[in-house]
């Protein structure tokens, strides 16, 4: 089959691989209709993530329809159509039975490596380094799914792959994200990031009642899709972000704070982002938390900090200190896909949201290696690439 494969920085390849196969019985594979580029992505195709092997196959954010199935599998069946989230997870162990699916105790393969790296494992993902279990990933024609009987989710025919495809990550993401603020009416709610997964929070925030949602972001494309949402935008190349927070909050600050960014900040104009720079370019750090750093300055005091953005390594100069005293509250954590993916698929199939909005390209699986570029450099206002196997 064809996949995209990762050989080093900045280095996605279209190459020829070998099929998958039914390893387990509670397997099965499942033939990609439509995968996606995710954020995420990026920080692998930069080269900020350890545990990286030349020859993986790329992507979390896939679906498709079933092929075979192994025979523990009594869930599935040959020409189901499902989205399968990005977290792999057996359904069985503690943290599973608690909902806490991100760090299932089982699936993560390569347990005794993540252990030595993070002090415990945390779940297998698709596609995202040895560190997570070094498993094939969903930017492929097929793909191997383990625990296949517990973590798929079968989707109507009614609604469109773009309408459903963003269940498997980014959505209940956004969700998960402002699920972990707490979000009161009398909320204002600022999000760092105006990408996919800032503009799923920007919805989820509204859609859970803030009186006031802000999106920060530096790309017109981006903030005026945050602005459609209903959101408050603010341009960080333009004006201040603390000052402009400030006035709108009078003075006390937003409520709750969303990082949506993750390790790769771009924030030019400011002392501390040309800090990170250096000491990343030097080893001496291995993330740029600008934003952390902001969140927790202008954050009110007793408020909450949530953090969906991935990071990856060692953070310089954060300021733990004025976090305490404000007596912040600090959530994050990958996604607990299967904790939202019933009640986000019914509000998407009673209207009351519609995922295919973030969609602005789509192309064939063979062009991944350009649209990674384009994704990356934000060319034609690119907010959320879908690639498509099989399509000319």
């Amino acid at each position: 089959m064809k996949a995209l494969c990762w050989h080093g920085k900045k280095d996605i390849r279209f190459d020829t691989v070998p099929d998958p196969t039914i390893e387990h019985p509670r397997d099965a594979i499942i033939k990609v209709s439509s995968c996606a580029i995710c954020g995420s992505d990026l920080h692998l195709y930069d080269g900020f993530m350890p545990g990286m092997m030349r020859g993986d196959i790329m992507g979390h954010e896939f679906m498709g329809e079933v092929v075979e199935v192994g025979a523990e599998n009594k869930r599935l069946k040959v020409g189901d159509r499902v989205v399968v989230p990005f977290t792999i997870i057996c359904g069985e162990c503690d943290q599973c039975r608690r909902g806490n699916f991100s760090v299932c105790e089982r699936s993560n393969r390569k347990k005794d490596l993540a252990d030595k790296v993070f002090g415990h494992s945390t779940a297998g993902l698709f596609g995202y380094t040895h560190l997570t279990g070094g498993y094939a990933g969903g930017q492929a024609e097929y793909v191997r799914v383990p625990f296949a009987d517990v973590a798929p989710v079968k989707v109507p025919s009614t609604l469109t792959d773009e309408q459903v495809l963003f269940l498997g990550d980014i959505f209940p993401t956004g969700w998960q994200a402002a699920a972990q603020c707490e979000i009161e009416p009398t909320d204002t709610v600022a999000i760092w990031g105006a990408g996919p997964v800032g503009q799923f929070a920007i919805r989820s925030a509204i859609l859970m009642g803030a009186r006031q949602v802000i999106a920060i972001d530096r790309l017109p494309e981006r903030l005026s899709m945050a602005a459609a949402a209903g959101a408050i935008t603010i341009n960080f190349e333009e004006e201040s972000v603390v000052e402009r927070l400030n006035e709108l909050t009078a003075g006390k600050g937003p409520e709750k704070c969303i990082d949506a960014v993750g390790l790769e900040s771009h924030a030019t104009r400011s002392l501390d982002a040309i800090y990170d720079r250096a000491k990343q370019a030097t080893m001496m750090e291995t993330d740029r938390p600008h934003v952390l750093r902001e969140m927790m300055y202008v954050c009110r005091p007793a408020g909450i900090l949530s953090v969906p953005g991935v990071y990856g390594g060692l953070l310089d100069k954060i300021p733990f200190g004025a976090a305490m005293n404000k007596g912040l509250t600090i959530r994050m954590g990958q996604t607990h896909v299967n904790r939202w993916t019933d009640d986000l698929l019914q509000r998407i199939e009673e209207g009351q949201i519609d995922p295919s909005f973030v969609v602005t390209h789509t192309a064939p699986l063979s062009s991944g290696p350009e649209m990674y570029k384009t994704f990356r450099d934000k060319h034609d206002g690119c907010v959320k690439v879908v690639l498509k196997p099989g399509h000319a």
